[in-house]
């Protein structure tokens, strides 16, 4: 829109004398000590008598008070409860930092041999400017701190209810068609690679069957670890590691679901963790090969983090490492496609990890913090259900991660036995 000149000259015209006026009316009276009322009066009238008064009232409205506003109040101290008006931007700014918080809260960075790392290098560095700030800006952190942790006590409550039977929340199937608000609330999409409305729509993904049946003798689940040697903050031996993890969810599956689970212990980031998933493969395929039966593939992991950040939520009054689904797309924004790691299973891994990720949202908000979208293949292709995941990072208690099994094997269940189907 263009304004013309002589509209502009208006304008400054009504407004200067004004802002001129205030300025003379605070230098007066801190440097003359007159009363306040005097000048306040003085000032309103002025005001008033002005024709730039009612600009004055819509651009600056925190200008034009009432005497009655600084009876017990000076005016640095009116401006300085009234700034959310004066400067709107300061107001915006304090929730976009509370909001910044909380993201940190769920944002991994530490990188990985042949995955190239699992989130942009700006995770690592959110955490970090997050405890940067934090020091920086001491005094206001404390009451921002108390409505982050509001927020989060109100997402840890609702994990705890969700082991009463129902869900907590409910997702609108109609909100999850559009596709931005889909990648909005539950995905993370790698700077390295791109996807589309036609690769994740949630109708598509939704109708898959992801169920298998119970009553089969041999194993139906396997569990395995790429990175067998991921460890936690105080963990004391390799039984405390993401094989101890395997362990717990085998017997869960088992014990609690009637599932038959085969636990893979292979080590494929020995001596180091380069090309573990090209040394996983070899052994991946055998163990199909020899267990027909096998319907699920979960490669179970532990992430990385900035180390003042820690992933933890309340979860049936426990402290519970929260959860990431990962998928790879074998495609990166420099390749396009690439041939060599096709996946000939892609909308079914996809599609389970999507439905793995709803069940978690629904039945315990916070446990899954999103769906992580990377662009290679991840051994995920010899399934329909192949399934990486990622418990907690290296700053969780091992017993925090040992906790966070229990909600998902229950959320395993219910897309395995096919009650969230509609």
């Amino acid at each position: 829109m263009r304004f013309k000149k002589k509209n502009t000259r208006k304008w400054w015209a009504g407004t200067l004398p004004m802002f001129l006026l205030a300025a003379v009316c605070i230098y007066v009276m801190d440097a003359e000590n007159i009363t306040k009322n005097t000048i306040l009066d003085a000032a309103v009238t002025a005001v008033f008598e002005n024709l730039g008064y009612q600009a004055v009232q819509s651009c600056i409205p925190v200008l034009v008070y009432d005497a009655s506003d600084l009876e017990e109040k000076s005016i640095y101290d009116y401006l300085a409860a009234n700034m959310d008006e004066l400067l709107p931007i300061y107001g915006y700014t304090r929730g976009q930092e509370i909001q910044t918080a909380l993201g940190s809260l769920g944002v991994p960075g530490e990188a990985d041999d042949s995955c190239g790392g699992y989130l942009d290098d700006a995770a690592a560095v959110s955490g970090e400017l997050l405890e940067e700030n934090a020091l920086r800006e001491n005094q206001n952190a404390a009451s921002e701190e108390l409505d982050i942790q509001e927020i989060k006590n109100q997402s840890s409550s609702q994990a705890s209810a969700a082991l009463q039977g129902g869900k907590v929340q409910k997702f609108s199937r109609q909100k999850l068609n559009d596709f931005d608000y889909l990648i909005q609330n539950f995905y993370r999409v790698d700077s390295t690679t791109t996807t589309n409305s036609r690769q994740l729509n949630a109708a598509e993904m939704l109708a898959k069957d992801m169920s298998i049946s119970k009553k089969q003798e041999s194993p139906q689940i396997l569990i395995y670890h790429t990175h067998s040697q991921e460890r936690f903050a105080d963990s004391k031996d390799a039984s405390e590691s993401v094989v101890g993890l395997g362990d717990y969810l085998t017997r869960l599956l088992e014990d609690n679901y009637g599932y038959k689970v085969l636990h893979h212990k292979g080590q494929y980031d020995v001596p180091d963790r380069d090309n573990a998933y090209s040394r996983a493969a070899p052994a991946l395929e055998q163990l199909l090969k020899d267990n027909p039966g096998i319907q699920v593939m979960i490669d179970l992991h532990r992430d990385g983090v900035a180390e003042g950040t820690r992933l933890v939520e309340k979860i049936g009054g426990k402290d519970t490492a929260t959860i990431m689904f990962f998928n790879g797309l074998s495609h990166t924004t420099a390749q396009g496609d690439i041939g060599y790691l096709y996946n000939p299973n892609l909308s079914d891994n996809l599609a389970f990890s999507f439905q793995l990720q709803l069940a978690a949202s629904e039945y315990y908000p916070g446990f899954s913090r999103f769906v992580y979208l990377k662009g290679y293949r991840y051994n995920l292709h010899y399934l329909p259900k192949s399934l990486l995941v990622e418990t907690g990072a290296q700053t969780n208690t091992y017993q925090e991660a040992l906790n966070a099994m229990e909600p998902l094997a229950d959320v395993l269940d219910k897309v395995l036995s096919g009650e969230t189907r509609e």
